[in-house]
């Protein structure tokens, strides 16, 4: 994964500008899967949350990076592979040991659409090279020749459109260990959270690499174009080979489709985020990105203390979601094609709540601070975590505490006695110097192994928008 600063886009790429879909801006919640010859030894330090600080290549949290890990001389994922597997035995040949032998394609989409989810994101080629279609180029190093013996992006943009979400689709531009590899990454350099020492600029590499971005346009047709560490320089240009082009084909194919922010210097229809979510865009549409653990590919090392409670993952979402963005939550599957079972917990909880409150999520827009204010724990403005979604005639408050809960709000914005639960209720409220203060139910009894269940206020707004 990598993240990039602000800039502007190139003259050429002007031409890409447009609306954000509104499919794109109501969806709130995608659902992002990261699925390798990685998940094989599904190994890497469990250090915690990688961030600006708390990042290095030889001490790297993210399993899916176990190919570059394990060339770094001395680092524990180096020590491990020589343990397991042995000194001589190569990354790239585990990808006869993966079968994908328990991986039901609609059983997988099912539980995915279970979330509440609108669109689905899977990695079709990370930056090990190894392709999980039949992508040209990837001769020997794709899961329909070895290992599973599966299209399995076909399969699941099947499964996925069946259960009527967006599908799309991530592929590594900027890194390819297998047919670009310019050495291991051992560290950071130059400006910006991922300046990495080298990548590959070529023009052999970005004819390759746009060779399948287009069969993975030309065959699946994805929704979103989910590119990663930048794009090969000598393919930025406009030409036949060029990304200008991939772009082109894209939006013929798929004229409400999105493009993220991490093709280098061109072109984005949103931007992103990544564990550390930051200072979110204000006049972009973006979106913010995380594992249910650390690790975006499955981490055998991450016990249940490095996973999301259900309350914790559904917080996550309303934090991004009352801020502007939308979430793409990361599951990683192990080998035989399986969710682990604290991945499962988490993404079964955050169904269950979004069928009950996802009124309150799903097509709703951020509240202007001036009209309601957020809070947390302790904090200046009141006792308990809050956040605010609004929609035309009314506005929504998202809170895990349980007692009288004082709303940071203009109370001449909304009706007090409006207040109720999502299902009708009435609450008593009544305003509380510059607030409203509000009595809320305690949590549901069978929540509480997964942490205070969020709960919802409705309030009706004084003046439609």
């Amino acid at each position: 994964m990598g993240i990039f600063g602000e800039r502007s886009r190139p003259a050429e790429y002007q031409r890409f500008v447009r609306p954000t879909p509104s499919w794109f801006s109501d969806a709130k919640l995608g659902i992002f899967l990261h699925w390798g010859v990685y998940s094989v030894p599904a190994w890497a330090e469990p250090i915690g949350e990688t961030s600006a600080e708390n990042h290095s290549f030889k001490h790297n949290p993210y399993a899916e990076w176990y190919a570059n890990t394990i060339r770094i001389d001395g680092s524990p994922a180096q020590e491990h592979h020589r343990r397991v597997y042995g000194p001589d035995v190569n990354y790239w040949s585990l990808l006869d040991s993966w079968r994908a032998e328990r991986f039901d394609p609609a059983a997988f989409a099912e539980s995915v659409a279970q979330t509440g989810a609108r669109y689905f994101v899977p990695v079709a080629k990370h930056h090990d090279g190894v392709a999980l279609w039949p992508a040209p180029g990837s001769e020997g190093a794709n899961t329909v020749e070895r290992g599973p013996k599966r299209d399995l992006i076909g399969e699941l943009a099947r499964s996925i459109r069946r259960q009527g979400l967006k599908f799309g689709a991530y592929y590594s531009g900027g890194l390819d260990w297998r047919v670009a590899d310019t050495g291991p990454i051992c560290e950071e350099r130059g400006d910006g959270p991922l300046a990495l020492p080298s990548r590959p600029v070529d023009a052999a590499y970005a004819r390759f690499a746009h060779a399948q971005v287009k069969d993975l346009i030309e065959r699946y047709r994805p929704d979103v174009l989910w590119g990663d560490i930048d794009w090969p320089d000598a393919g930025k240009a406009p030409g036949p080979f060029s990304l200008a082009d991939l772009f082109d084909r894209f939006y013929e194919s798929a004229p409400e489709g999105v493009v993220n922010d991490r093709w280098g210097d061109t072109h984005w229809d949103f931007r992103t985020t990544e564990y550390q979510m930051g200072s979110p865009f204000k006049d972009e549409p973006w979106e913010h990105n995380r594992g249910i653990g650390y690790s975006f590919g499955y981490n055998q090392m991450e016990g249940a203390d490095a996973s999301l409670t259900g309350s914790a993952c559904v917080r996550t979402l309303v934090d991004v979601v009352a801020s502007g963005g939308n979430l793409l939550l990361n599951v990683g599957l192990k080998a035989d094609g399986s969710l682990p079972q604290a991945q499962r917990r988490c993404l079964e909880f955050l169904g269950r709540w979004n069928r009950r409150y996802g009124q309150a999520v799903f097509s709703t827009r951020p509240v202007p601070t001036s009209l309601a204010r957020p809070s947390d724990q302790g904090d200046a403005l009141g006792q308990a975590w809050v956040r605010w979604t609004g929609a035309a005639d009314r506005l929504y408050a998202i809170s895990d505490a349980a007692g009288r809960v004082t709303l940071a709000i203009d109370p001449a914005a909304v009706a007090p006695q409006s207040a109720r639960t999502i299902d009708g209720h009435r609450l008593r409220a009544e305003v509380a110097g510059r607030g409203i203060a509000v009595d809320l139910p305690p949590a549901d009894p069978d929540s509480k192994t997964a942490g205070p269940e969020p709960r919802v206020v409705v309030f009706d707004r004084r003046r439609p928008i």
